[in-house]
């Protein structure tokens, strides 16, 4: 954390000073506002944390509940998320809190004795280093918390106003305000009293039964597997010997369990096989009660047993694959003409089964998807055509999550005779890991990503997924620094320069011309888009990377644009200057070209692009197709 450029801090630097809306926020849900969000799920409240860095946008978020959620569905935590908790601040925070998977077991019937299980395989989450984050389990609620606490820190100050139901609205795209909300209080001394308010963009965060996805029209398709599941979060003692390792369990003829540990210590979640739904009364399997959930669960167990002390949570549900067939506001033959004001996310757009743990996970990332652009768009940094982008991405996401969970839900219901490898489950889960740990997401060639004729620059770095982070010592205090650990929730844009092989200079090398002209050319990006009078690196992170060993590399050489000012006190930071050393390589580690080469991650710490150091052009024209000049 950087603290103190702007004067001395004395207090806790996580939370910022309050400016604009933060410091005139009404009580009242106010008449008209920038960006009404509605719902406080995991997708709605990454994008009240992300817009709360943005005092200068009215953030206003209504959840019909009349507190903070205290009890939720999800507990699975994919590493791809925590890298976000990082970039949002509060990754240690949760791992400290959270249970840590490291590997998952898996149970089969005994072959000398098969009404009974043993343990037959164990692999290990990340045996492959996708990321230097872990999976870890915590309950839904505590990441809501999170995510509202940070934006309640954040200089605009957003906190949900709760005890207020969506009802229904209208698009006027002639209106300044084009979206009429109606809304109805839910809770408190005002309940049942509707009003309408407007806004310029409504994000719809409100859950698998949406009253924003119903009043766009939309609808989820697909299907039911006609299976059911008892799911129960038990405290209990047991002589089960993995009790707190997640695990697969198959049994020879009671079914299966997905065993998932939870925070604490104590505290375990069983999704319990009840078999296939009666087609002639399909809804009676939810009648289901706890105490048969717990017997069937004794059953597949032997010759193991729960003794069930207390349950925190239970349902009982039919594994259903569905997405819904829009993302937006805009009619399917108006894409490319009319851009959106109304937008659905999280699990109003995909419902799936919980067996691969990636419904929480997939709606933040809904969630930070939309969030930058939204700024960006609001804040005149970005042309509207910014917002078409997100539905043509995550709707690709969604179908892909459907697909994946769908096989992956069949093949935990399948039963135990009919595998033709004993180990198919296991082989399976470790094939495809990549998948559920949220890194296989990557972005087409759109307006934001370009197209790979430049991928071979940096194989390492495969444009459009998440820009993977690495090790580099950062000359100003000669530490060990993930790369990727300094992009912050901000909204900026990251530029990492990797350098050509020549030493740190002023002029003559490639690195020292690419920098002359990214800080003073008129044509360059950092000039057109970089408001005057703010810090220098306001909208675009410029870090360098320099192949030399680190005791090599002296800051005095190395070109401005790599040692941006701050405002007021034009302080000068020293914090962007990276080199190799101790024998480690990021070059050779990530496949980056030594000729030198620009790797360019958009907010959402995505890799957006790739380009030569001598790619001027490109690069003015890749930026210039989504951004607006402020001079």
């Amino acid at each position: 954390m950087q603290i103190h450029e702007r004067g001395y801090v004395s207090a806790d630097p996580r939370i910022k000073p309050a400016a604009g809306y933060g410091i005139k926020r009404s009580a009242e849900l106010p008449d008209t506002m920038d960006v009404l969000v509605v719902g406080t799920g995991p997708a709605a409240v990454a994008v009240i944390a992300q817009l709360s860095r943005f005092p200068s946008i009215n953030v206003r978020a209504i959840e019909q509940r009349a507190g903070r959620l205290e009890q939720g569905q999800a507990d699975g935590i994919q590493a791809r998320s925590v890298e976000t908790f990082q970039a949002f601040g509060f990754a240690n925070e949760i791992v400290d809190e959270a249970y840590r998977n490291v590997e998952m077991c898996f149970w089969k019937p005994n072959p000398e004795k098969p009404e009974e299980i043993i343990r037959t395989d164990r692999v290990p989450d990340d045996d492959h280093g996708y990321s230097e984050f872990p999976h870890i389990y915590v309950n839904q609620s505590r990441v809501l918390d999170y995510f509202l606490r940070d934006a309640e820190r954040a200089p605009g100050r957003v906190t949900p106003d709760y005890g207020i139901e969506f009802v229904d609205m209208t698009i006027d795209n002639d209106n300044e305000y084009p979206v009429a909300v109606q809304v109805r209080y839910s809770a408190g001394s005002r309940t049942g009293e509707e009003r309408t308010v407007r806004a310029k963009y409504v994000v719809g965060g409100d859950g698998a039964r949406s009253r924003v996805r119903t009043s766009l029209g939309h609808k989820l398709l697909g299907d039911a597997s006609m299976h059911a599941w008892g799911v129960l979060d038990v405290l209990c003692n047991t002589d089960f010997p993995d009790f707190q390792v997640k695990c697969s369990i198959q049994s020879h003829s009671a079914g299966n369990i997905m065993l998932i540990p939870r925070e604490g210590g104590y505290l375990s979640r069983l999704y319990v096989d009840l078999g296939d739904l009666d087609e002639g009364n399909p809804g009676e399997i939810r009648n289901t009660s706890q105490a048969a959930i717990i017997a069937q669960a004794n059953k597949i167990l032997a010759p193991y047993t729960l003794d069930v002390k207390g349950i925190t949570w239970w349902s009982v549900y039919e594994v259903a694959h569905r997405v819904t067939d829009g993302f937006d506001d805009v009619p399917a033959d108006k894409v490319g003409t009319q851009h959106p004001h109304a937008f659905i996310m999280g699990d109003a757009c995909h419902t799936h089964s919980a067996k691969a743990g990636q419904g929480m996970n997939v709606s933040i990332q809904d969630g930070w998807n939309l969030s930058w652009k939204l700024a960006a768009v609001l804040e005149g940094r970005a042309p509207e055509s910014l917002l078409d982008t997100y539905s043509s991405e995550r709707k690709v996401i969604a179908q892909n999550l459907i697909d994946f969970d769908k096989e992956w839900s069949t093949l935990m219901a399948r039963p135990v005779d009919e595998w033709e490898d004993p180990k198919g489950l296991a082989l399976f889960y470790e094939s495809t890991i990549e998948f559920p740990m949220g890194f296989m997401t990557q972005y087409p060639e759109n307006l934001i990503t370009t197209g790979v004729e430049h991928q071979a620059l940096a194989t390492g770095f495969p444009i459009g997924k998440r820009f993977k982070s690495t090790e580099v010592i950062r000359r100003a205090d000669n530490r060990w620094r993930q790369l990727g650990h300094l992009h912050e929730a901000d909204g900026r844009w990251r530029v990492y320069v990797f350098a050509d092989p020549a030493a740190p200079a002023l002029t003559g090398t490639p690195t020292a011309d690419f920098a002359e002209w990214w800080k003073t050319n008129a044509s360059s990006p950092l000039v057109k888009y970089t408001p005057v009078g703010g810090d220098d690196d306001a909208v675009f992170d410029t870090k360098v990377i320099y192949q030399q060993d680190y005791t090599e590399v002296e800051p005095g050489p190395v070109p401005d644009v790599f040692k941006p000012v701050k405002v007021p006190l034009e302080i000068i930071d020293i914090n962007n200057i990276f080199a190799s050393g101790h024998g480690r390589d990021i070059f050779a580690e990530r496949g980056i070209d030594r000729q030198g080469v620009i790797v360019v991650v958009r907010p959402d710490q995505y890799v957006s692009g790739i380009f030569p150091l001598t790619a001027r052009a490109e690069i003015e024209e890749y930026f210039a197709a989504h951004m607006v000049p402020l001079r």
